[in-house]
């Protein structure tokens, strides 16, 4: 009992950035995740643009409304606007968002695109599950490794 209190403890506070532009698997993702008693909040940007926004306080996260940085980012690789690998990129190239967390999670099978990923230094490449109770099982398990047991490098 004391060790589900400890990763609680551990996993508070930690948002998680969902960058998805599919809303029919982000709609997935989230009900997947609080099915896995993952209770982090969840953002979600539905493009590379927009997920850069987010992480750099740009168009319309500057000023009073940039959110905190998250602990986690989820990154889909085939997005509009900016794709999955430059916003990657963009991220490690900046000394602010570097260190910062990024699990690609993708549907595609592309042996170019799993090593453009830890190229550029992705932290991890899951695929999407297709099942259903499949996802559920990988989100419990991505927030119990990337929220609780892993530790993060100080911000």
């Amino acid at each position: 009992m004391g060790m589900s209190t400890n990763i609680d403890k551990a996993r508070a506070g930690k948002t998680i950035l969902l960058v998805e532009d599919n809303p029919d698997d982000r709609d997935l993702a989230l009900h997947a995740f609080a099915l896995a008693k993952i209770g982090n909040r969840m953002d979600f940007c539905k493009d590379g643009q927009e997920a850069l926004d987010y992480l750099f306080g740009t168009g319309q996260f500057s000023g009073a409304s940039q959110p905190a940085m998250p602990g986690l980012v989820l990154l889909d690789l085939k997005l509009p606007k900016v794709d999955g690998i430059e916003v990657l990129k963009k991220v490690r190239a900046n000394a602010a968002t570097r260190r910062l967390p990024v699990v690609i999670m993708t549907s595609s099978r592309e042996e170019s695109d799993v090593l453009a990923c830890y190229d550029s230094h992705a932290n991890s490449y899951i695929r999407k599950p297709v099942d259903f109770l499949l996802f559920v099982q990988t989100a419990r398990q991505l927030g119990h490794y990337w929220l609780a047991l892993n530790e993060a490098p100080p911000h």
